[in-house]
């Protein structure tokens, strides 16, 4: 049994389109293999190492044959291409009833219900980049006070607003009367953003304070198991979030990528006992992904592949490391969406050898192995690899 388990999500990161991604209009995709394509090659030396080459080919990384880690990738069961649909599957707990979207914008007794339950008025209500609706609504929220609602193709609702106008603690008050009591029933979107900005217009920015109010997950997941049977859970980044704080007894929020590994390194350095922590590295999503930045995506690989070199090496033999994604998002798709893909999976255990894991059914394999490591009744869905990468 390993004592420790750490899980990392490279939010977006996928590697290459499903068999079904045509029906999600994602034909062709491949996050990873397009931005290694689109920039001449990546350079990811550490990734290369544990055998990232080996899951597909990737302009830039070789197939090395002795990689670090076993290697493989995940195909998704669940009914759709987004943050929640992925966490939650990866954590054993797969979504066949697709979340409500609203590509044409919210309903007219929605807004209604938000603007009574708020006193503040609704500018946008449709589906749009959130960098552009600020720039093209922003001044007029800060002179009405009316909040920016809008959408994307996934299930969100997301509530922006100038930080002057209405302060950030206000603004995750609202949000979460809305989850509670708007966004309910029929009209359950799988989360409720906020999306504080910043700035003058013409040069709105958003900040880092953004609030994820998410559903809770319709069963338990490999979190509540492993907290339930009194080991330590913590979670990384957004985790806390995409699970609606269940499941954890330790939760750190993160500001970007950066913080976000040195939060694993200090955890990784620090924490003692049996543990699983969770991490997302949220910004090659956000920053990159949806803006169809591939030179942007393509540095922030190989700098967190660098930070990846100094977290290595602080693993010990009763240590677990998981590296894999929870969709794609291929910057050079058309659109700024998430794109329907395998996930990378990338399992170290320092001083074993590497295997080939080959194509996994679904990403619930991952909450399969930590519920036979840690000794936990297996849930519903999944099949566990742990046998295959040493304990």
């Amino acid at each position: 049994m390993f004592k420790r388990i750490f899980v990392v999500v490279l939010d977006s990161v996928g590697i290459g389109a499903m068999d079904d991604a045509a029906e999600y209009g994602d034909l062709g995709v491949n996050t990873l293999g397009n931005i290694a394509r689109s920039q001449g090659g990546l350079f990811l030396p550490t990734l290369e190492r544990l055998g990232l080459g080996r899951i597909a080919p990737l302009a830039g990384v070789a197939p090395v044959g002795r990689p670090q880690a076993s290697f493989g990738k995940m195909a998704e069961v669940s009914k759709g291409k987004d943050t929640t649909t992925g966490h939650w599957e990866l954590a054993g707990c797969p979504v066949f009833t697709p979340f409500p979207v609203y590509p044409e914008g919210f309903p007219a007794e929605l807004i209604r219900q938000i603007t009574a339950l708020t006193g503040r008025a609704v500018l946008g209500n449709k589906a749009a980049s959130g960098t552009e609706i600020i720039a093209e609504l922003g001044e007029a929220h800060i002179k009405t006070g009316a909040l920016i609602v809008y959408t994307s193709a996934d299930s969100v609702l997301q509530i922006a607003a100038h930080e002057e106008v209405v302060p950030v603690e206000e603004l995750n008050r609202i949000a979460a009367e809305v989850r509670a009591k708007v966004c309910t029933g029929e009209h359950a979107v799988g989360r409720v953003i906020t999306r504080p900005f910043t700035g003058t217009p013409g040069h709105f920015v958003r900040t880092p304070s953004r609030h994820d109010f998410s559903l809770r997950p319709p069963q338990p997941t490999v979190l509540d198991l492993v907290r339930d049977s009194g080991r330590q859970v913590v979670g990384v980044g957004k985790i806390s979030d995409i699970f609606a704080g269940r499941g954890l007894t330790e939760s750190h929020s993160t500001k970007s990528n950066d913080h976000g590994a040195q939060t694993l390194l200090r955890l990784v350095r620090d924490i003692a006992g049996e543990t699983l922590v969770l991490v997302n590295l949220v910004e090659f999503d956000s920053l990159y992904g949806h803006r169809n930045d591939c030179i942007g995506y393509a540095r922030a690989l190989q700098r967190v592949d660098g930070q990846l070199a100094l977290i290595l090496p602080e693993l010990g033999v009763a240590d677990l490391l998981l590296i894999t994604a929870d969709h794609g998002c291929d910057p050079t798709a058309a659109g700024t969406d998430h794109t329907r893909e395998f996930v990378p999976l990338l399992v170290h255990a320092p001083g074993a050898t590497g295997r080939d894991l080959g194509v996994r059914a679904t990403f619930a394999d991952v909450a399969a192995t930590i519920a036979e490591n840690f000794g936990l009744r297996p849930l519903p869905y999944g099949t566990s690899f742990l046998t295959e990468v040493g304990s």
